[in-house]
């Protein structure tokens, strides 16, 4: 069975408008996104842009500092749509304010692993991530994803990023 979530957008929903607040306004990448539960244990698919690179003068091409970025939006998005929606274990047992209490200070990326396969147009572009399994172990949650990014030419890149939720929130979902 698969739960879906419409796709939204940065001025739609507030959810998206939340996950994005603590990025400087020139550092919003992800544009919309869907969230689904079909044969991994959560996806996000989202529409991203980058019209100017936040540190560096113009590489020309989507790179790693970049990769990470996308990454964190796209994932907070789907654990933040979890909670909401509650689409999958543990996060359809917490809030919304626990989750975002802790979007920042703990939530950690344990291991992230790149690779570009292609040089890619970082102006418009896809990305992917794929919550292949959710591991709650009550005083941290352990989250192994992987994603990728494409644009509509050839450009391509793919990763592989454990994610640690340290401290989650209670089992107190509110709806």
């Amino acid at each position: 069975m698969t739960a879906a979530v419409t796709a939204e957008t940065a001025a739609q929903t507030p959810v998206l408008q939340r996950v994005l607040r603590p990025y400087l306004p020139h550092c919003r990448y992800l544009r919309s996104a869907t969230v689904d539960t079909g044969a991994a244990a959560l996806r996000v698919v989202g529409e991203l842009a980058i019209p100017a690179s936040c540190y560096i003068e113009d590489t020309g091409h989507f790179n790693s500092v970049e990769f990470n970025i996308c990454f964190n939006q796209l994932g907070y998005y789907a654990m933040a749509k979890a909670v909401d929606e509650g689409l999958v274990d543990p996060y359809a047992r917490w809030s919304l304010d626990g989750y975002f209490d802790r979007q920042l200070g703990n939530i950690l990326i344990a291991d992230l692993r790149s690779s570009f396969r292609r040089p890619m147009n970082a102006r418009a572009f896809h990305g992917e991530v794929v919550f292949e399994r959710i591991i709650d172990r009550r005083s941290i949650v352990v989250n192994k994803t992987r994603c990728r990014f494409w644009d509509d030419g050839t450009g391509e890149s793919e990763g592989e990023v454990t994610v640690v939720i340290t401290d989650p929130p209670a089992g107190e979902a509110q709806r």
